[in-house]
């Protein structure tokens, strides 16, 4: 208490003021961004596009839902949380997980074990942070190096 007194004695009246209302204020609310939330979702006909489509557009703060029935995907654009929209997805009884796939550029090895699926759209490959597949290694990146997309002559080799 005496440490207390001390502090706001230093401070002056201005900072006296600052500190004790840090102390008393409330927790200030998080403000929510503009999310994009992907899941796979498994719909067989419209009527179950219908159905996840309403789920997902009851979420508070979705904005807009995209369905992609041929990807068996669902898109909820809005200030959402992932995980409030994959609990409304699985409220319908469907089989739900979170969007699994990424650009195929995006991976080293696009067909490596665990990372290639039959089922995924075009130009996907399942998502990975395994190290020796997501990355090149050091010898695997210096050998794409020699050789130049821009100018095909220019071999390092040589």
């Amino acid at each position: 208490m005496i440490l207390i007194r001390v502090k706001l004695l230093e401070m002056g009246v201005s900072g006296t003021l600052e500190y004790l209302s840090e102390l008393v204020s409330l927790p200030k609310k998080k403000k929510k961004q503009l999310n994009t939330v992907a899941v796979k979702i498994r719909m067989d006909c419209e009527g179950c596009a219908q159905k996840v489509k309403s789920a997902l557009s009851a979420v508070k703060g979705a904005k807009s839902v995209e369905i992609d029935l041929k990807n068996q995907k669902a898109t909820v654009d809005g200030f959402v949380d992932a995980k409030k929209v994959m609990e409304a997805a699985k409220s319908t009884g469907k089989k739900v997980e979170p969007w699994p796939y990424v650009p195929y550029t995006l991976i080293a090895h696009p067909y490596a074990s665990g990372v290639y699926d039959k089922k995924a759209p075009p130009n996907f490959v399942r998502g990975t942070d395994e190290p020796g597949v997501a990355t090149l290694n050091p010898d695997e990146q210096r050998y794409t190096q020699m050789f130049s997309d821009d100018n095909p002559h220019s071999c390092s080799l040589m």
